[in-house]
C-alpha cells in the first residue's frame, strides 16, 4: 500500500515541478517574442530607409547627374547598396529568430496541456497520504512518505540538469563548427588581401557564409540552453550572463561585405566565438558537477528508504 502511493508521489511531484518550469520558460519566451517584434519593426524601417537611398541614386535627378559628372555616383551607389543588403540580411535573421521563438512557444504550450491536471492529482495524493498516516500503525509511515517527496524533487532536478547539459553540448558543437569555418575564412582572407585573386575571395566568402549559418544555429541553441538554465538557476550559481551571449553574433552581420572590413570582422567574430565557447564550457562544467552531486544525494536517500523498508 505504502509503496504504491510512494511511487505515485515521486512521479506526480516531478510532473508538478515540470509544469512550473514550463510556465517559467513560456513567460521568458513571451518576453523574448515581444523584444524580437520591436527589433524587426526597427530593422524594417532601417531597410526601407536604405532602399530609398538606393532608389534616389538610381533615379535621374540633378543631384544624381552631379554625382555622375563628379565620378562619385558608382562609389555612393555601391555604399548605399551595401548598407541596404546588410539591413535586409539582419531583418531576415531576426525574422528567422522570431519563427524559432514562436515554434518553441507552441511546443511548450502542447507540453503544458499534457500536464493540465497534475496539481489536482498532487493534492488528492496528499489527502490520501494524510489519511494513510492517520490510520497507520507504523511510526515510520510519515517519514517514508516525506522521503518519497524528496526523491521526486531530486529526480526532477536531475532531469533538469541533464536536459541543460544536453542543450549546452549542442551549443558547443555549433560554436566549434563556426570557429572552424571562421578560421578557414581568416586564412583565405589573408591570402586574398595579399593578391590571391578571385578564387581565394570566393572561397573566403563561402567560409563566411558557412560560419554565419553555424552562428545562427548557435544562437538558436543558445536560446534553448538559456531556457533550460532557468530550470536550474535556483540550485547552481552561474557567473556568465547567457542573455548577453545570445547577442554575440549580431555584429557579425554588420558591414561584412566590404573586403577589408571583412578581414577585421572575421578576426573579431572568431575571437568572440572562441570566448562564447569557453563560457559555455565553464557552464557545462558547473552543471556536470551539480549533476554528480545530486546523483549522490539521490543514492543516499534511496538507500535510507530501502533500509527503512527492511525494518518495517
Amino acid at each position: 500500500m505504502f509503496s504504491q502511493i510512494n511511487e505515485r508521489l515521486v512521479q506526480v511531484k516531478q510532473d508538478v515541478r515540470k509544469k512550473e518550469k514550463i510556465e517559467a520558460k513560456l513567460a521568458d519566451y513571451q518576453k523574448e517574442s515581444e523584444m524580437i517584434e520591436e527589433t524587426i519593426a526597427g530593422l524594417r524601417r532601417q531597410f526601407e530607409s536604405e532602399k530609398k537611398d538606393v532608389d534616389k541614386l538610381e533615379r535621374v535627378s540633378l543631384a544624381n547627374l552631379f554625382a555622375t559628372l563628379s565620378g562619385k555616383k558608382e562609389e555612393k551607389l555601391s555604399k548605399e547598396q551595401q548598407e541596404m543588403i546588410v539591413a535586409q540580411h539582419k531583418l531576415e535573421e531576426a525574422e528567422k529568430s522570431k519563427k524559432e521563438i514562436e515554434d518553441a512557444i507552441q511546443e511548450l504550450i502542447l507540453k503544458r496541456s499534457e500536464l493540465i491536471h497534475v496539481e489536482e492529482e498532487y493534492k488528492r495524493l496528499l489527502r490520501e497520504k494524510e489519511n494513510m498516516i492517520k490510520y497507520s500503525d507504523s511510526p515510520s509511515a510519515e517519514i517514508m512518505l516525506d522521503l518519497s517527496e524528496q526523491e521526486g524533487l531530486l529526480k526532477a532536478g536531475l532531469t533538469e540538469l541533464y536536459e541543460a547539459i544536453e542543450a549546452g553540448i549542442e551549443v558547443d558543437r555549433a560554436l566549434d563548427r563556426a570557429i572552424e569555418s571562421l578560421r578557414k575564412a581568416e586564412n583565405w582572407g589573408t591570402w586574398d588581401m595579399l593578391g590571391g585573386g578571385m578564387v581565394s575571395s570566393m572561397i573566403k566568402h563561402d567560409h563566411i557564409d558557412e560560419a554565419e549559418d553555424y552562428l545562427h544555429k548557435a544562437q538558436k541553441r543558445l536560446r534553448h540552453f538559456q531556457k533550460e538554465l532557468l530550470d536550474v538557476e535556483e540550485t547552481i550559481h552561474l557567473e556568465v550572463g547567457i542573455s548577453g551571449m545570445l547577442k554575440f553574433a549580431d555584429f557579425f552581420f554588420d558591414d561584412f561585405i566590404a573586403d577589408f572590413m571583412v578581414q577585421g570582422k572575421i578576426k573579431k567574430s572568431l575571437d568572440q566565438a572562441i570566448q562564447q565557447s569557453d563560457d559555455v564550457y565553464d557552464i557545462l562544467s558547473k552543471l556536470q558537477e551539480e549533476y554528480e552531486e545530486k546523483g549522490r544525494e539521490l543514492e543516499m536517500l534511496q538507500k535510507q528508504k530501502r533500509e527503512m523498508i527492511e525494518r518495517l
